[in-house]
């Protein structure tokens, strides 16, 4: 007793304390802002400082991460933009916070609807990143991002995403989630070739 527990906490501080200058002297420059430094630090044995130093560090996300929804289009031959959605409002039905808004698309000379979105809304502070919209779509239409760096003061401008804001290249999605993107592809062809030599 007699603050014998203190002394004790205070000497593995102390002891964490040294080991960083112990190990910054060893590694060099190496320790800090590369790739190799953060996954050192993450590393159970590591010794010293094991903090990453947000926001000049950033942890690696796993591919499984998500986040705010995001919706996949397609480049077309001459840049234009051809979304996957389909305005169908499966993603709206299951969300659970109800915090999707979608607006189809009228035909201007017939009055009939047509099969994609006129308006897309997400209100990513009611967003809770479950993941339905994304599981139930089944056009593959939206996907969750990797992109957590999101905060803002004006909650009207700048938290409530739009058709355009939300809206990422497929190549995009590819890069953030390749192990996916891949399977899906394989998928996609698969199913292709089937119905061609049903066809045939």
């Amino acid at each position: 007793m007699n603050g014998i527990g203190i002394v004790k906490g205070l000497w593995i501080t102390f002891k964490h304390f040294a080991e960083t200058y112990f190990e910054d002297l060893r590694k060099g420059k190496k320790r800090y802002n590369t790739p190799e430094g953060i996954e050192s630090r993450r590393n159970a044995d590591v010794t010293g400082i094991f903090t990453v130093q947000y926001p000049e560090e950033k942890l690696p996300v796993p591919e499984e991460f998500r986040f705010i929804p995001f919706l996949v289009y397609e480049l077309g031959e001459n840049g234009e933009k051809n979304i996957r959605c389909t305005a169908c409002g499966i993603c709206s039905k299951v969300c659970p916070p109800q915090c999707i808004w979608i607006e189809r698309a009228v035909d201007a000379e017939t009055g009939k609807p047509v099969s994609k979105p006129k308006e897309f809304s997400i209100d990513i502070d009611i967003c809770m990143n479950c993941g339905f919209c994304a599981e139930y779509c089944p056009f593959d239409a939206i996907k969750m991002d990797h992109d957590y760096e999101i905060a803002s003061i004006d909650r009207k401008a700048h938290h409530i995403f739009d058709k355009e804001r939300l809206m990422r290249p497929a190549s995009y999605y590819a890069k953030i989630r390749p192990l996916n993107a891949a399977r899906e592809d394989a998928a996609k062809a698969a199913k292709a070739i089937k119905k061609t030599s049903t066809e045939g």
